[in-house]
């Protein structure tokens, strides 16, 4: 058995602890970026406290996902400004924005030299800018990711800056920074969550470690995302979703994703499609068409009695069987009015191309199993 954990040096959750970013921040410099969303919390607060601590602080807004322009852009921002830290608050765009502005403002050469399948995927050689991430929605665990996902609009495609240089120094996360997001962000960032927990589960890169964080990450989803989105105020169900986040984010970055994420990807690059929603419609299929093709040619993979685990975590029925656990995914996603993928365009037309794009998808390549051509058309047919 040989495996790694890479996380960030440091995290810290629980409700409040936002308030720690200014005494944190002043140990790394004097001058923040702060990466901050459209509609994310409110980065008064934040900046308040960064200011009693002697902190200068410049915004950066991101709107949508992260492009390789508005990259390029906060960069040059960053350097202008002479920031020597960036903060990343919001959703998942948010950090992987922080996070690749952080180590382009410290690497040479330009953005593309260093990106996967449109760039020369060279290698990153220095550590970037300092990062302290507070993420306000509970679904990419990108504050303890490796990676920061960008999007390239004149490929249409999504596309991963990558390396270890990218965990951000510290985590903070604050399920009280969660309350206030509606219930569509919740619902289809808390399926993100579900699927992060659940795809590193079932993948032959999975380790004791990983495994353990999608134990309690699944348990803490089925019992809290539901009700989170029914009643935003509830902080228990807050706390659950955040640090099931938090678990995930951890899981992915150690033991890989699936099938579900190699799909998200080039659809978030052709469409103009939330990734959160995409992979909530895509799990159900995903999980029905992975346990059928493991029982029809890999009986004896571990991965088939994993899922029967999964099916029994989400029901929470120790009798449950493999069908009962995808029906239970079906079934949340319609309660929370998912849509499926035709609502942004989507068509019968597109599967093939997608299909092509998807099989080489690095994501893919941690499915449980290898897929057919008819097997990965068939996923994306049933989520239209």
């Amino acid at each position: 058995m040989r495996f790694e954990l890479n996380t960030p040096a440091r995290i810290v959750f629980g409700p409040g602890v936002w308030k720690e970013a200014g005494s944190i921040a002043a140990a790394f410099g004097q001058r923040a970026l702060v990466v901050t969303g459209v509609g994310a919390a409110d980065p008064v607060p934040l900046v308040s406290v960064l200011h009693e601590r002697g902190i200068a602080t410049e915004l950066y807004t991101v709107q949508g996902e992260p492009t390789l322009a508005l990259i390029e852009e906060g960069t040059r921002q960053a350097l202008a400004l002479g920031c020597d830290l960036v903060i990343g608050l919001g959703g998942g765009s948010v950090m992987d924005t922080a996070k690749a502005i952080a180590v382009m403002a410290t690497n040479p050469g330009e953005l593309v030299d260093y990106l996967e399948v449109i760039g020369k995927g060279q290698s990153l050689g220095m550590p970037g800018l300092p990062v302290i991430a507070l993420p306000t929605t509970s679904g990419t665990g990108a504050e303890v990711t490796r990676n920061a996902v960008l999007t390239a609009p004149a490929s249409r495609m999504k596309v991963s800056l990558r390396s270890s240089y990218l965990l951000p120094r510290v985590a903070l996360v604050d399920p009280d920074l969660t309350l206030s997001v509606p219930p569509g962000v919740t619902a289809s960032t808390g399926m993100d969550a579900l699927v992060q927990l659940i795809e590193p589960y079932v993948t032959p890169r999975a380790n004791p470690i990983t495994d353990a964080f999608c134990r309690d990450g699944v348990v803490r989803v089925a019992r809290s995302l539901l009700r989170a989105y029914q009643h935003g105020d509830d902080r228990a169900a807050r706390e659950d979703m955040s640090l099931a986040s938090l678990l995930g984010g951890l899981s992915l970055a150690n033991a890989g994703l699936g099938a579900v994420h190699g799909y998200a990807s080039p659809i978030g690059g052709m469409f103009n499609a939330p990734h959160g929603a995409v992979c909530a419609r895509l799990l159900p299929p995903v999980m029905a068409v992975n346990q059928r093709a493991l029982a029809e040619r890999q009986p004896d993979s571990p991965a088939l009695s994993r899922y029967q685990e999964v099916a029994r975590w989400l029901t929470d029925n120790p009798k449950a069987t493999l069908v009962d656990g995808t029906a239970w995914a079906d079934a949340l996603c319609r309660e929370m009015a998912i849509p499926g993928l035709s609502t942004y365009g989507l068509t019968r037309a597109d599967i093939p191309l997608l299909v092509e794009k998807g099989k080489v998808a690095s994501s893919m390549k941690a499915n449980p199993i290898q897929l057919t051509e008819a097997e990965l058309t068939e996923i994306l047919e049933l989520a239209l």
